[in-house]
């Protein structure tokens, strides 16, 4: 534990929406309550092989699987190299969430690449990995983890939305948190927009021309994990299993299938928030439409995070993971992923 209670961290996100990968500096301090500065980030924007490589890991054997995560382990530690330059004797250590290949809680199982040891080997810093797995064995969900950081962190707004490949809420009553995922976001979206040649929606700009496409809409509310209780969190399976099979995504116009779903987030979404402030952050939070589906549905005031948050939160947030790690303090909340008791989570790898 660091005695002065002040950490410099570097912290590393790899979202769904296979966007890029995120690495931030940030520090923490302890006093009464923690606090936090970002000081730098980057997005790492993966080239077209990395990018083929990641979408199609899950289909490859086990001992492919272990060589891509050693593989991309080493790419982060080389990223982070460049990051930090010469900075190496004031960081304390690396935190990493990795990429998500498998999650599947039901089946006590979730995967996410990056191994651990090789950024360690290729930084030369300790660095601290995996998670999620440990919440899982405890029969947790194994998300969403963020809410720790809102809890200590944001604490002065009662809801925390994230809009990344799928969107994901923290609400705050009292001391107690509450968080689960609320519906596909980025992942469904950018899917579309990838029949049409680009990486993006922007700014909602061809799922505002669209029409919705009521039958759809319907049908998409009807899905069974809208009905769930908490806790509850989503998955690329989930999506392939429940909404790319629906045959309405072969026969639809792309910009009604962009408009169907930009309605369906905003719904799912809007249910949710009450009259209170949302702090919103990631990707979608740039979604002009998107941002106006929700509001339709909602009478909260809503509050864009400034540029930093927005785009660094949840790589700040796995820094802070890092950190109670390190502290042997509870990173992962049962409260939030339903597993049998609170933990610290993560795996400590030194360099070798």
């Amino acid at each position: 534990m660091n005695k002065f209670n002040k950490y410099t961290v570097i912290g590393v996100m790899s979202g769904t929406s296979l966007d890029g990968l995120d690495i931030v500096k940030c520090h923490f301090s302890k006093k009464k309550s923690w606090c936090y500065e970002i000081e730098k980030g980057i997005t790492i924007k993966y080239s077209k092989s990395w990018k083929e490589n990641l979408k199609k890991t899950h289909l490859k054997d086990k001992k492919e699987i272990n060589q891509i995560s050693i593989d991309y382990g080493r790419f982060i530690g080389l990223e982070i190299n460049k990051f930090i330059k010469n900075d190496k004797s004031k960081i304390d250590f690396i935190s990493s969430h990795g990429h998500t290949i498998f999650h599947n809680p039901d089946q006590k199982f979730t995967l996410q690449i990056g191994d651990g040891q090789s950024i360690s080997n290729t930084t030369k810093l300790k660095t601290i990995s995996d998670f999620r797995s440990l919440d899982v064995k405890l029969n947790g969900q194994g998300a969403p983890l963020v809410p720790i950081g809102d809890k200590y962190l944001f604490n002065n707004y009662k809801y925390c939305l994230n809009l990344g490949g799928f969107a994901n809420v923290s609400i705050k009553n009292n001391d107690k948190i509450i968080a689960y995922d609320i519906c596909p976001a980025n992942i469904i979206l950018n899917y579309l927009a990838m029949k049409l040649n680009i990486e993006f929606d922007r700014n909602g700009e061809i799922g505002e021309k669209g029409s919705v496409n009521i039958r759809l809409f319907d049908k998409l509310n009807k899905l069974d994990f809208y009905g769930r209780q908490n806790p509850k969190s989503l998955s690329r399976e989930w999506l392939e299993e429940k909404i790319l099979i629906m045959p309405e995504l072969l026969k639809l116009k792309t910009q009604d299938l962009l408009a169907t779903f930009y309605e369906h987030i905003g719904l799912q979404i809007g249910k949710i928030l009450k009259d209170e402030t949302v702090y919103i952050t990631g990707g979608g939070a740039y979604n002009t439409f998107l941002c106006n589906r929700i509001k339709k549905y909602s009478n909260s005031k809503i509050i864009i995070a400034d540029p930093l948050n927005l785009e660094f939160k949840e790589a700040m947030i796995f820094g802070f993971l890092g950190v109670l790690k390190d502290r042997n303090e509870t990173n992962c909340l049962k409260d939030v992923t339903g597993a049998d008791r609170d933990s610290c989570s993560g795996v400590i790898h030194l360099p070798k």
